[in-house]
C-alpha cells in the first residue's frame, strides 16, 4: 500500500497481493470514513465492497486501487479565528520622566539662499549722552625770524642766517644754523622776502634737505626792490629747510641796514599728517 497527496486529499492505493489474501482490487471506487459511524459498521461496509469486486474480476489481473482515507474539504473541521486582545498603550503610559543630558553638536548644514530683506522697523528711543572723550591733542608749529645785515655772494654757497626772533614756538627754528627743523609732520607753508641791492642780482633758494625747490631771483636793476617767494610743503618728521644764496659766479646781493629788518623768512604748520 502507498500514499498520494492529491489537492489536499491523501490517496492510499493498494498493491495486488498473492492469493489468500484480505485485499482485493476495487476499480474506481473511493472510501473515507465518517468520523459520525462507529468502526465496526465501517469495516462491514468495507469487507462487503471489497467481497463484490473480487467476484466480478475473477480471472482477471490484479488491479490497483485508491481509497480515500480523509473526508472531503466540506466535511474537515477548522480551527475557528480565535481574536487576539489588543492593548492601548496609553493606558500604560507613566509619569514624564528627567530631561537627559544635552549631546554634541551636529555638523554644520549646507549654507541656504539669502532671504530677502525686512522691513525697516521702527525708530528706537533716543539713548542717553555718554561720558565726555579725551580732549583731542592739538599741534602747533610756526616761526618767524629777521635779518638786519646785508649779504654779498663768495665762491661758496652761504646759508642766510638770521639775527632777529620774531616768533619760534618750541625753539624748532635753530638761529645758529639758520634751519628750521620739523618735530611735527604735517604740511607747511614758508614765505621768504628780501630787498634787492642795486646794480646787483639777487638770487636765492628755499632749501628741503639739500636739495632745491623754489627760486627768488631779481634781475639786474638801477634802483632795490622787495621781492618775495612763498611755498608749501609737505615736511616729514626731521626734515630741514633753509635759505641758501648762491656762490659768487655772478656778483649777488641782498641789502637790509641795522635800521630797519629788509629781509625775513617765516613759516607755520597747517595740518598735521601723523597718527590719526
Amino acid at each position: 500500500m502507498e500514499g498520494l497527496w492529491a489537492h489536499g486529499v491523501l490517496l492510499i492505493c493498494l498493491l495486488p497481493c498473492p492469493v489468500g489474501s484480505q485485499t482485493s482490487s476495487i476499480p474506481d471506487q473511493r472510501w473515507w470514513t465518517d468520523p459520525n459511524e462507529a468502526p465496526s459498521q465501517q469495516h462491514a461496509a468495507r469487507a462487503s465492497q471489497e467481497q463484490k469486486a473480487d467476484g466480478a474480476q475473477e480471472g482477471l489481473p490484479p488491479q490497483p486501487r485508491c481509497v480515500r482515507c480523509c473526508p472531503p474539504p466540506e466535511k474537515r473541521f477548522y480551527p475557528q479565528y480565535q481574536p487576539v486582545p489588543q492593548i492601548n498603550m496609553t493606558i500604560l503610559k507613566g509619569e514624564k520622566g528627567d530631561r537627559g543630558e544635552r549631546g554634541m553638536q551636529g555638523k554644520f548644514g549646507k549654507t541656504g539662499v539669502a532671504g530677502s530683506r525686512g522691513h525697516a522697523g521702527p525708530k528706537g528711543q533716543k539713548g542717553s549722552m555718554g561720558a565726555p572723550g579725551e580732549r583731542c591733542k592739538s599741534h602747533y608749529a610756526a616761526f618767524s625770524v629777521g635779518r638786519k645785515k646785508p649779504l654779498h655772494s663768495n665762491d661758496y654757497y652761504q646759508t642766510l642766517i638770521f639775527d632777529t626772533e620774531f616768533v619760534n614756538l618750541y625753539e624748532h627754528f635753530n638761529m645758529f644754523t639758520g634751519k628750521f627743523y620739523c618735530y611735527i609732520p604735517g604740511i607747511y607753508y614758508f614765505s621768504l622776502n628780501v630787498h634787492t641791492w642795486n646794480q646787483k642780482e639777487t638770487y636765492l633758494h628755499i632749501m628741503r634737505n639739500g636739495a632745491e625747490v623754489v627760486i627768488l631771483y631779481a634781475q639786474v636793476s638801477d634802483r632795490s626792490i622787495m621781492q618775495s617767494q612763498s611755498v608749501m610743503l609737505e615736511l616729514k618728521e626731521q626734515d630741514e629747510v633753509w635759505v641758501r644764496l648762491y656762490k659768487g659766479e655772478r656778483e649777488n646781493a641782498v641789502f637790509s641796514d641795522e635800521y630797519d629788518t629788509y629781509i625775513t623768512f617765516s613759516g607755520h604748520l597747517i595740518k598735521y599728517s601723523g597718527d590719526p
